[in-house]
Formats: C-alpha cells, sequence, structure tokens
C-alpha cells in the first residue's frame, strides 16, 4: 500500500485521493474535538486517548520500516511541538466553551499554515485561493464571534479563553507544516504515522504518572473514551498527514478546517440543536471557501 501511495504523488488522481482524505480528516477532527470536551476533563481525556494510541501503535512498529537515522531528530522536533499544541489546547477546554474555543483555534491555523508551506515547500496560493482562504476563515471566525456573544457561562474567563485557543491556533498551523515536512522525509508515510503515535502518546501518560504518581482512572466511561478517541485520532491524524504528502499542505490544511462546519452539521441533524440562519449563513461561507479553495488551485 505504501508503495501504491508514493506512486500517487503528484499525479491527478492523488489530488483527488488528497481531497478526499483531508475531508475525512475535518469531519473526524470535529468529533475528535468534541470527545475532549465531554463529561471527562479534558486532561484526563487526551492523557487516556494518547495512551491508547501509543498501545495500538505498538505492534505495528514492527510491520513498517525503521525511520532513517535523519528523521530521528526531525520526529523530536515534531515531538515538541505536538506537546505544546495538546498542553495548549487542554487549557483551553478547561477555562472556556468548547463551541467558542474551538471554532478560534481552528479559524486562525489555515492562513498561517498556507503561509509557512510557502516557506517552507515553495507552496504559492492564487489570488482566487486566497479569497477562499478569507471566504473560509472569515465563516470560522464568524462561528465563533456569533457563540461568543451568546456565551452566558464564566465569561470573566473569556479572555484568557480566546488567548489560549489563538495559542493553540499557532500550534496546529505550526505542527501541520512541520509533520508534513517529515512524512515527506521518510521513505515509507507509514514509518511516520506509527512511530508518531508511538512516540507523541507517550508524553500525556508519562507526565501524568510524574506529577500524579497514579494511572487515571479507568472507568468504563473513560476506557471507551480512550479507545474512541485513539481510533478517532489514527483516521483524523493519518488522513490529513497522508494528503499533505499527495498533494500541497495549504489546500490539505484549508479543506481540514472545515471540520467547525462538520460540527454545526453534527450538532444541527444528529443532536437536533437549532442552527438558525445566522449560523446557516456562515457555514455556507466556510463551504464556499473551501470550494473555492480547490477549485482556484485546478
Amino acid at each position: 500500500m505504501s508503495d501504491w501511495l508514493v506512486s500517487l504523488e503528484g499525479t491527478e488522481a492523488g489530488k483527488t485521493l488528497a481531497l478526499c482524505l483531508a475531508l475525512l480528516a475535518a469531519i473526524l477532527h470535529a468529533l475528535f474535538g468534541a470527545l475532549q470536551k465531554g463529561r471527562t476533563d479534558p486532561w484526563t481525556a487526551r492523557t487516556v486517548i494518547d495512551g491508547t494510541y501509543a498501545l495500538i501503535a505498538l505492534p505495528f512498529l514492527f510491520l513498517v520500516p525503521m525511520p532513517e537515522v535523519h528523521v530521528w531528530p526531525l520526529f523530536a522536533i515534531a515531538w515538541v511541538i505536538h506537546v505544546g499544541y495538546k498542553l495548549s489546547q487542554a487549557a483551553s477546554y478547561s477555562v472556556g466553551s468548547y463551541l467558542v474555543v474551538y471554532p478560534v483555534a481552528r479559524g486562525i491555523s489555515p492562513a498561517f499554515t498556507v503561509v509557512a508551506a510557502g516557506f517552507l515547500f515553495g507552496e504559492v496560493f492564487t489570488p482566487v485561493q486566497w479569497l477562499g482562504v478569507a471566504c473560509l476563515v472569515g465563516g470560522i471566525l464568524g462561528f465563533s464571534a456569533y457563540n461568543l456573544a451568546h456565551e452566558t457561562v464564566d465569561r470573566a474567563r473569556l479572555p484568557l479563553a480566546i488567548g489560549l485557543a489563538c495559542l493553540t491556533g499557532g500550534f496546529v498551523a505550526l505542527y501541520t507544516t512541520w509533520d508534513a515536512y517529515v512524512i515527506r522525509a521518510t521513505s515509507d508515510p507509514f514509518t511516520f504515522i506509527f512511530w508518531f503515535f508511538f512516540l507523541d502518546g507517550l508524553s500525556f501518560p508519562l507526565g501524568w504518572l510524574l506529577l500524579k504518581r497514579r494511572v487515571p482512572g479507568f472507568k468504563p466511561h473513560v476506557a471507551r473514551l480512550g479507545v474512541v478517541g485513539a481510533v478517532t485520532a489514527y483516521f483524523s491524524f493519518g488522513s490529513i498527514m497522508l494528503a499533505t504528502r499527495l498533494d500541497k499542505v495549504g489546500e490539505a490544511a484549508v479543506l481540514r478546517e472545515t471540520s467547525v462546519l462538520f460540527s454545526a452539521l453534527i450538532s444541527w441533524l444528529v443532536l437536533k440543536q437549532g442552527v438558525g440562519p445566522r449560523r446557516l449563513a456562515l457555514m455556507a461561507l466556510i463551504a464556499t471557501g473551501a470550494v473555492i479553495v480547490e477549485w482556484g488551485g485546478r
């Protein structure tokens, strides 16, 4: 399968597959974000999910090629970036509403990622694509502004929550760009994916053990959270990483941030929560921006 994926790089078929993978990542990322803001506190949720996906990765380490020598320092940098991302994300979920924090974090990252990909990979967005980025980011931040205006819980901590969400968005742009660089530096993309999940999955469980000197409580709902969250993370993160190897990093990153749109759709269709005309208009703006970005790159 690795050889087949590598053979699609730079082809029209690869571009189409990258589009599908980025959209899959968007849908799953909306679910993954909600899992960390459920009945379990964000720190415990992150610890259990990370530990579970590290365990899942362990047997696959014997099935994929070992990372090349020059890749290990790149892994180390990626590990540091992801620890910073997860700390800022869990902190933002601890002090702010998911409906406010999530759109802010996801809304500011696409433009940063496009700029970073331009420096690192020489990618160039056309003026039409930049218009699409503006539509998508505007729609996402509009969602956050609308939710912020209607937020009634703990408004005193909203400035801190928004600040942490902005920091999280910066880390999202940083890890998306850097991870794309690392997965392109490895000969086998699945080497990066499984070794990344193993190494990254150790950080929060080890930190928990050092600070609390005990393992997290494995009640049934916590164990289920770990399994569901880990599987979701594999398909979400794995999809976006494969997309960045097959096609432009910036385009994949922009499409991935339509996760805000999918989270709203899930709330509307599954949870039966009202959307209203303003949110419908913002959803349409996000979808339009994604279409413009994809169409403008053809």
